[in-house]
């Protein structure tokens, strides 16, 4: 298996992208031009760092570029994103389990943000305005100017806009105040949850939950249920499996409803998966 690389190369003379990496990496131009669309190639301009993508962009004296090569980030591949709704200035996704949703410097090819950038008709830039977990499925925003980017984590920073998830827990959950509400700070931040019980499968010993949060913090449905006894199914950080056992699911909670007043008409929106793809015991 290979090591990853990285490469930092001052430009002192005009040159093409692709030429340099080449000569530098000792990769083919085809395969540096593949590196390129995965997001992994950069490059800085006087104060600014930015990812570069076209492979005959003009390089100047002054500039340098940066190639970060990890053969197993290049190599990862994700089922593919499904577009519920293009609303111009922002879209609604459906985010499958194992696409992430911002990239690092090594690329950002898996990406729901890359994604959606070069799926819409017409093109056009994909912000991050919120996260779900990589192992995390469901409905996310992608805003399409940095003003529209702005506006949506506005609306997320004040709560005003509306989550509802699904979840799959360990355990009977029916006895439970409905809703059960945890209120546990993580890292320091206040964190609210409400759970509601749906339905139980005493075969599997697992119950279907409703979620609502009132904020937004790392792991928070994942950590607020395991800390009450109740982890979800396939949660292979915060859950708990018998001695011998191992997990033969993904992870299962689910971002399937999404409610706001859409910052350019003002006009109540809402968006909710199908019950087709919805969890189920």
């Amino acid at each position: 298996m290979d090591e990853p690389q990285e490469f930092h190369i001052a430009i002192t003379t005009p040159s093409l992208a692709v030429a340099v990496l080449a000569s530098h990496s000792g990769y083919s131009k085809q395969v540096i031009k593949t590196f390129m669309q995965q997001g992994a190639v950069w490059l800085s301009r006087g104060k600014h760092t930015r990812r570069l993508r076209r492979a005959k962009a003009a390089l100047h004296s002054g500039d340098q570029l940066h190639a970060y090569i990890n053969p197993d980030v290049l190599a990862a591949s994700v089922p593919a994103a499904q577009l519920i709704a293009d609303e111009g200035a922002y879209s609604i996704w459906h985010k499958p389990y194992g696409m992430l949703s911002q990239g690092s410097k090594w690329g950002d090819h898996c990406t729901i943000s890359r994604w959606a950038e070069t799926q819409l008709q017409p093109e056009r830039p994909a912000f991050i305005v919120h996260r779900l977990d990589r192992a995390t499925s469901g409905l996310m925003v992608i805003a399409h100017s940095k003003t529209m980017a702005q506006q949506f984590s506005s609306l997320f920073a004040q709560r005003k806009i509306e989550k509802k998830y699904q979840a799959i827990a360990m355990g009977d959950f029916s006895a439970q105040p409905q809703p059960l509400t945890v209120s546990l700070a993580l890292n320091g931040k206040a964190a609210c949850s409400h759970f509601y019980h749906l339905a139980y499968d005493s075969e599997k010993n697992q119950s279907l939950l409703d979620v609502q949060i009132e904020s937004g913090r790392k792991h928070q449905i994942r950590q607020h249920l395991a800390s009450i006894g109740f982890p979800i199914v396939g949660d292979r950080l915060y859950g708990q499996l018998p001695e011998g056992q191992s997990y033969s699911n993904d992870l299962q909670l689910c971002a399937y409803y999404l409610a706001f007043n859409c910052p350019v008409s003002g006009e109540a929106k809402q968006y909710r998966l199908s019950d087709d793809v919805l969890l189920s015991l």
